[in-house]
């Protein structure tokens, strides 16, 4: 009769862990270089004052301090970035809804519109931004020759603080595909129960609506606005390509003014506490959406 060995199980059990180990070390090595690495290392440079071709010296929280104290373009891009997240956020939330809704009511062709609106959201975000730039021509852009027909006089979009960040809102509707497609999954996940249930109690459309689908809806929206929310406040490339942050700095958003610190003005260490800065923001409001979900998300089985 064979014994078994505890210390030849042991040795196999080294073994498989160890080749474990190995076919991930790809991913662990890349995780630890390009993410890890870089995230300690901005935690570091942002207690000096670095700029790239001197050596880091200590400066404490002073580059905190300066930020909320001393700078009036940090607070400006902060203002111009929130206003950016939440209308783009809810905006897009709000039209996504709608069209999944039209999408959802047993359109024909359900395939070719899901692919229509789609489409511009595997376009390249900077091939987009230069189609954008054409539409918001105050001359020869698309969307003011639309508007003539109507009588309203050529706005200027990119070159007005009053409409900038606006355009840029309304470009962000460009990729509301991406929304669409999850909210349309949510959607048909929906039991049909539900809604042959509310309409023996003689419920309109509008009531279906509030009573059954957004309520089932709710734990797609709440993705949606944590996913919206933080791409809102990481927005750059196309206030990066289509104004540089103007005019009058109204379309500085938060990204932009810590790329230029970093890479035209080499503060790395200053750039560095404004990312951190950023991410306790981002940190701070997705833990006060998590927080008051329970009192309007609905999760099945809960």
């Amino acid at each position: 009769m064979n014994r078994r060995q505890p210390g030849a199980s042991t040795q196999r059990e080294l073994r498989r862990t160890l080749r474990g180990l190995a076919f991930c070390s790809p991913w662990i090595i890349g995780f630890l270089l390009f993410s890890v690495f870089p995230i300690l290392s901005s935690l570091y440079f942002s207690f000096h004052d670095y700029s790239v071709l001197q050596p880091p010296s200590w400066t404490g929280l002073s580059n905190y301090v300066n930020l909320l104290t001393d700078d009036s373009l940090f607070w400006k891009s902060l203002g111009n970035t929130l206003f950016y997240a939440i209308g783009a956020t809810l905006i897009g939330g709000v039209l996504a809804i709608s069209l999944a809704l039209l999408l959802n009511s047993n359109v024909r062709g359900l395939a070719v519109y899901r692919t229509i609106f789609y489409v511009p959201v595997i376009v390249p975000v900077v091939a987009s931004t230069i189609i954008w730039l054409w539409l918001f021509n105050p001359q020869i852009g698309l969307l003011n020759y639309l508007f003539s027909f109507l009588g309203i006089p050529p706005i200027p979009w990119l070159t007005d603080p009053r409409w900038s960040k606006p355009a840029l809102i309304l470009m962000s509707l460009w990729g509301v595909g991406n929304s669409v497609v999850i909210f349309l999954a949510g959607l048909q996940d929906i039991p049909r129960e539900l809604y042959e249930a509310a309409e023996l109690d003689g419920a309109s459309s509008w009531q279906k609506t509030r009573f059954v689908t957004l309520p089932m809806l709710s734990s797609v929206v709440f993705f949606n606005l944590i996913i919206g929310l933080i791409a809102g406040f990481q927005v750059f490339t196309q206030a990066y390509v289509m104004t540089s942050g103007g005019p009058a700095d109204s379309t500085l958003f938060y990204a932009l003014y810590l790329y230029n610190n970093a890479f035209q003005f080499f503060k790395m260490g200053y750039a560095s506490a404004q990312a951190w800065i950023l991410f306790l923001l981002i940190v701070a409001c997705t833990a006060f959406i998590f927080r008051t979900s329970s009192r309007w998300v609905y999760y099945a089985g809960r």
